[in-house]
């Protein structure tokens, strides 16, 4: 009978739909970034193929990354390297402080909120709603956006950087101070008429659901030691998994989540199996990872993602 990374490793192949633009995105952003950012693709191409991603596709996606700008290309001789452009390694800086910190500042019971005025499109409210989404603002009203901590200057640097800076000049940017008194609403009636935080709630179980007996399985039995490879497979889908549910997650402070919120035991799932992980993937890496010029990039000593052992202890999971 096949293990249960087995059995999620089949399952990932076997899915009807593959993404293989933002799984190449995860493999960058775990695994080779902290190597140099770049990779050979032929080397990519290996690696992606246990994952049921073939070559053809593999080479589509490349090619849509390099248009969105994610990658650029560095040819060495007949072979070509992929590397992060300026504003991928950007995008993968921001995502890693999600993925491998996590940590929740003390709310300062401070609003900031974004208020559009002027005329404007359906099609351009549209965007600019679909961007303060994935920036993690929840939509107060029609012409409202607020989030409990973002740099507002920050978010206007990234609209004028995704296409948005028509929006500058039609933008009221406010931080609002948190009054309570008798009628007013509670800061949780504020989170639920801005977030819908229940589908969100619904993936973090699943994910735990999917996890967590990997993790126990692992823990509890000796003779189910992963082999490097398996271990690095495994360590690309928990990161490519989680990085998905963090992007929809508006980062809260924990003062503003629901009671008893799953995204923290989903935390403590993925930081166990990552640290399970770690160790043989890496290895994994040193004999794999390849540059077209036939070198092996070692890990970098200082690098910006949170990946080093000592911030993976494993939590003991009830």
């Amino acid at each position: 009978m096949p293990s249960l990374i087995q059995q999620r490793l089949l399952t990932f192949r076997q899915q009807p739909r593959m993404q293989a633009g933002s799984l190449i995105i995860s493999i960058f952003g775990d695994a080779i970034y902290p190597r140099g950012g770049s990779v050979w693709l032929g080397c990519l191409i290996r690696m992606l193929d246990p994952l049921g991603v073939n070559e053809r596709l593999t080479r589509t996606a490349i090619f849509r990354l390099v248009k969105e700008d994610w990658l650029l290309a560095q040819a060495h001789g007949r072979r070509t390297d992929y590397a992060l452009s300026q504003t991928g390694r950007a995008r993968i800086e921001a995502a890693s402080r999600l993925i491998y910190d996590g940590s929740h500042s003390d709310w300062d019971q401070r609003w900031r909120m974004l208020i559009s005025t002027g005329q404007a499109s359906a099609k351009s409210r549209e965007q600019l709603r679909h961007f303060l989404f994935w920036q993690g603002f929840g939509q107060w009203n029609a012409h409202t956006f607020i989030h409990p901590s973002a740099d507002l200057n920050e978010v206007m640097a990234l609209m004028e950087d995704e296409g948005l800076s028509a929006w500058h000049n039609q933008l009221l940017s406010l931080v609002a101070q948190t009054v309570i008194h008798a009628d007013s609403l509670s800061q949780a009636q504020v989170v639920a008429q801005s977030w819908d935080l229940v589908q969100l709630s619904q993936s973090y179980q699943g994910f735990v659901r999917l996890y967590k007996p990997m993790w126990l399985s692992l823990k509890k039995s000796s003779k189910e030691n992963l082999s490097e490879q398996d271990a690095f497979l495994l360590r690309i889908l928990l990161v490519h998994d989680f990085r998905r549910l963090l992007l929809r997650d508006p980062a809260l402070p924990d003062s503003l989540l629901p009671a008893n919120w799953p995204g923290l035991d989903a935390r403590q799932v993925f930081n166990a199996l990552y640290a399970y992980c770690l160790p043989a993937s890496r290895r994994y890496l040193d004999e794999h990872l390849q540059l077209a010029d036939e070198s092996f990039p070692s890990e970098l000593p200082k690098t910006q993602l949170r990946m080093h052992a000592q911030h993976f202890v494993s939590p003991q999971l009830p």
